[in-house]
């Protein structure tokens, strides 16, 4: 097992698909140059620095700087995929799909549904959302809510190095559109990942933490927060049954149902505001499927109704905390 970064795990399985498929090919804004620089060898591969070195060894024909405009940037994704190539799209924000919706939810979505299943659409579209960077209201949201709505579209959120090279490798690798979301504070963090060529399947959910005392599931940054709060409750003989989604869409529906129905309860930990979110989705779908296994009523831990706030000190009371994960476990608890 080798020691790896976040943001190295993404540079580094893009590189091995670019070396190993001809037909991999990068965009985005300031992949090749970024903060300043004009390009070239000696550039930093965007502000995220997760394409330094692609442009030196690839060239220009497959890491391609491009234009100001998501709309531009997903809308050729989509050209170059259903013309044979497997783009791996950047934007720079996950805030900006906004002005690619079009592309997104009537093109990139439903191209093989349209098509009768003649064509294929294997774009990859990665993006950085999530707050705690102190990067305000349009630099800070949480997407995949919106994404996962979108039929056609497959979502993976990965927590960890581990996880990133598995699902980004199986994402590049596939016949149909992925939306590769990267949370921003996620990127300096290091973990184990195994040696050689694995793929990780979207659809299973991954068992962080083992109990039967409470259901826990959370994506992406949330993982993290929940982790520290199970582990802190592990002292006093709470025992957390953690899921960690890695995609939600597809969802793995039988682990979270499975996992209710041993523990009765459920907590969901969602960084996305609660209207809609995908706390709400799941809370949903145990209360049709397993409501007779329930002991307690389902707590979810989100955001509140409200833009993310820039103020420091504000975006920390904004973001799901592991405090608060534990007081909804220990809430769901009282229910006897």
């Amino acid at each position: 097992m080798a020691e790896m970064m976040y943001r190295d795990a993404v540079r580094e399985t893009i590189r091995e698909e670019m070396a190993r498929d001809e037909s991999v090919v990068v965009l985005g804004e300031d992949v090749v140059g970024g903060m300043g620089t004009a390009g070239g060898p000696e550039a930093i591969g965007g502000i995220w620095s997760t394409s330094t070195g692609l442009f030196e060894q690839f060239g220009a024909s497959r890491v391609i700087d491009t234009p100001i405009s998501e709309s531009a940037i997903v809308g050729t994704a989509g050209g170059l995929a259903l013309s044979g190539k497997r783009p791996v799209a950047e934007l720079m924000f996950a805030d900006f799909i906004g002005v690619s919706l079009d592309q997104l939810w009537n093109q990139i979505g439903k191209f093989r549904y349209m098509f009768g299943g003649k064509t294929r659409c294997p774009a990859v579209i990665r993006m950085a959302y999530g707050g705690g960077y102190n990067a305000a209201a349009q630099h800070s949201q949480c997407v995949h809510q919106i994404l996962t709505g979108m039929p056609g579209l497959k979502v993976v959120m990965p927590s960890t190095p581990e996880d990133v090279r598995g699902l980004l490798r199986t994402a590049i690798r596939g016949d149909d559109p992925v939306m590769f979301l990267e949370h921003k504070a996620l990127y300096g963090v290091s973990g184990e990942v195994p040696e050689g060529d694995y793929t990780i399947p979207f659809g299973h959910a991954r068992q962080v933490t083992a109990g039967e005392d409470v259901t826990v599931v959370a994506t992406g940054m949330m993982v993290g927060v929940a982790e520290a709060a199970a582990e802190r409750m592990a002292e006093d003989g709470i025992g957390v049954d953690l899921l960690d989604l890695r995609t939600t869409s597809p969802m793995d529906e039988e682990a979270i149902l499975d996992s209710v129905e041993v523990t009765g309860r459920l907590v969901i930990v969602d960084e996305a505001p609660p209207r809609c979110n995908l706390a709400t989705d799941i809370a949903a779908l145990v209360a049709r499927k397993a409501f007779s296994s329930l002991r307690a009523p389902v707590e979810m831990v989100t955001a509140p109704h409200s833009p993310v706030p820039f103020a420091l000190e504000l975006e920390q009371a904004y973001l799901p905390s592991d405090d608060q994960v534990e007081a909804a476990v220990r809430k769901t608890l009282d229910y006897r």
